[in-house]
């Protein structure tokens, strides 16, 4: 389809999940409300895989994603890490020894109960991860400065919406001493 050109008919979604095609005249808008959440949905998730992918090879999105955990809570029993990343203990204990053998994160058993482990970041872990997010945030700088005005200051505006969509999900994992 050539640039600038609408399409005559697409995919949209209702309340419930259930696809149906739409068909679009010339003078209505392709974009509405019932696609917002669709398109967020695949930009959040591109972008998210686009600003992964200019790091350094090394540990993966499930890794990082738990070594933020540990470096904004401390530290903290490995299933309380696994509850706070939503993944199963088991699965956590897998990234957690990969960690572990990596010089990343230490592991010690809790001297509370010995039958479980506590997890913390290592001065390597935390280099990494400053490392990681350094990169990250200057690449998605460096994206954010390609757009036109008009289009950083609706980004500007859209931050604290954005925001408000982790609601009290994520509030926890920003808040030191989780």
């Amino acid at each position: 389809m050539p640039y600038g050109e609408r399409p005559r008919a697409r995919k949209v979604f209702d309340r419930y999940g259930q696809a149906r095609k739409k068909e679009l005249s010339v003078a209505e808008p392709t974009e509405s409300s019932s696609d917002v959440p669709g398109r967020l949905f695949l930009i959040i998730g591109r972008l998210s895989r686009t600003l992964r992918q200019a790091s350094a090879p090394g540990p993966g999105h499930g890794a990082i994603s738990a070594m933020s955990t540990l470096g904004a809570c401390g530290r903290m029993r490995l299933g309380d890490l696994a509850a706070k990343e939503g993944v199963a203990a088991a699965t956590m204990s897998r990234i957690v020894s990969a960690l572990v053998e990596s010089g990343y994160v230490r592991r010690e058993s809790d001297p509370a109960d010995r039958r479980a482990w506590l997890v913390e970041l290592t001065e390597e872990g935390e280099r990494l991860l400053a490392d990681v997010r350094a990169t990250r945030v200057h690449e998605l700088s460096a994206r954010i400065d390609r757009l036109s005005p008009q289009h950083r200051a609706a980004l500007v505006e859209a931050v604290p919406a954005l925001e408000a969509l982790l609601g009290d999900d994520d509030r926890s994992r920003t808040r030191p001493g989780c």
